[in-house]
């Protein structure tokens, strides 16, 4: 018999979330104290301690936590408070109103990831009121400045108050959203990230008039260079266990992929040309494995000069750089540096805006089993893979820190997964009513087992 879909707390989990998505937490500047201090009102009413820690004015986290008999390793249950930019002029509704509407919750933040803070509540809440036997401590954490690289949150937290919130196993976004197959679900499980390098370049020219531009030094033209070469550098193709583990699971579940994902894994010297093959059958499936196959570079900012008529002597660019678990952030430093040695490095200035190698948690652990043997309970038919995520997450704090990570919200797709995806941080995101009850029925159950 399957486990029970918890149909008694939908309009709880709505309302929770409705809440949240009012408190205008966009990052920046963040403010997510707005936010913190709500859910630590909700949790003091049901008999939670809480407390709020601000790493700076109004960019608070909160933490509460319930002890358990200390026989079993505790558990974090993570999200983060803060929200990217929402215009909304974009928006059929009100980006920070909350709108429920035909079986949805709109807002900024709906899916990424107030939804997850909205259950994780209330699971700690259900674990409380149903005098759940825990064998472990179960911790929740909201936190500030996810969308900002997390250093004034999580990072911030584990750097200054790690007793508070550290854990052997952590839960978090990133994964749960299943894939459809011809044989039923797939739901990928985070188990690793890739790495982040967001380089900030600045290129040195001479001024001069632009009417005779080549009396002078360029730093556009210079800048222009760096773009080229940084923005269309082949990286070398790299499977890491994660993503072989992936494609071989997903073949499972259709025979056509299995055949191509088969000649991807044995030919990796032939992977953009087997990846544009798969394109023309699923261009959404194939861009979501080309960027886990190599490390990218794309260039995301720009800016130089002054006045229409004036050579300019400075530009500057910014590069967000993602690498595969396994390479080494300071080693791919080197490798842009010799990439760019002919473009003149005495004429270029580099600065670190945020680095981070990738990471990488083993599926084999017992609340890797729990999550699958709980899956398979609600969705008998079901696929479960580990997942490798092209963004960052929280997860690399903890997982720097020693931690088994997992980004964890079943989630049921009701429209095609690329529309849902593109939605999260771009206009009406939103997510259904069903899919709260569902991550909260699921997520419940999983920590209950795990913990008992």
């Amino acid at each position: 018999m399957s486990p029970q879909i918890l149909r008694n707390v939908e309009q709880e989990i709505t309302d929770l979330l409705r809440d949240l998505i009012r408190l205008n937490t966009t990052n920046p500047p963040g403010k997510e104290t707005l936010a913190a201090t709500y859910i630590a009102n909700y949790l003091t009413k049901e008999g939670f301690k809480t407390e709020i820690i601000e790493s700076a004015p109004e960019r608070g986290s909160v933490i509460t936590r319930l002890k358990g008999t200390g026989q079993k390793p505790n558990l974090l249950l993570l999200s983060h408070l803060d929200v990217v930019a929402a215009n909304p002029n974009e928006w059929t509704v009100d980006p920070f109103d909350g709108t429920v509407k035909d079986g949805y919750v709109y807002g900024r933040g709906a899916y990424d990831m107030k939804c997850m803070t909205a259950i994780e509540l209330l699971v700690i809440k259900l674990l409380k009121k149903n005098e759940v036997e825990l064998k472990g401590d179960v911790v929740l954490a909201a936190t500030a400045d996810e969308e900002q690289g997390g250093e004034k949150g999580a990072g911030y937290l584990l750097r200054n108050h790690r007793e508070k919130v550290w854990c052997p196993y952590v839960i978090n976004e990133g994964g749960g959203l299943a894939f459809p197959s011809k044989k039923g679900y797939v739901f990928p499980i985070q188990t690793a990230e890739k790495g982040i390098l967001w380089l900030r370049i600045k290129a040195k020219g001479t001024p001069g008039h632009g009417s005779k531009p080549h009396m002078v030094d360029n730093a556009v033209m210079r800048m222009n260079k760096v773009v080229d070469i940084l923005g269309n550098y082949p990286a070398e193709t790299m499977y890491v266990p994660t993503l072989k583990q992936f494609l071989a699971e997903m073949g499972k579940h259709d025979p056509e992929l299995n055949e191509i994902f088969s000649r991807l894994i044995a030919n990796p010297t032939k992977s953009e040309q087997i990846i544009d093959e798969l394109a023309k059958k699923d261009n959404a499936l194939a861009e979501e494995i080309r960027p886990r196959t190599k490390m990218t570079i794309a260039p995301t900012m720009i800016h130089g000069g002054i006045k229409e008529n004036i050579i300019p002597s400075d530009c500057e660019a910014v590069f967000d750089c993602r690498i595969l678990p396994g390479q080494d952030v300071n080693k791919t430093f080197d490798l842009i540096k010799e990439l760019l040695k002919d473009v003149g490095l005495e004429k270029l200035r580099f600065e670190f805006i945020q680095k981070h190698d990738g990471s990488e948690s083993s599926i084999e652990t017992p609340l890797y089993s729990t999550i699958t043997s709980v899956l398979r309970e609600f969705e008998p038919n079901c696929g479960i893979t580990p997942t490798l995520t092209t963004g960052g997450t929280d997860s690399r704090f903890f997982r720097e820190a020693g931690s088994i990570c997992y980004g964890y919200q079943p989630m049921i797709p009701d429209e095609p997964n690329d529309l849902l995806e593109k939605r999260m941080h771009g206009i009406d995101e939103r997510i259904t009513i069903e899919n709260l009850v569902y991550g909260t029925s699921i997520l419940y159950e999983t920590v209950k087992r795990f913990m008992s």
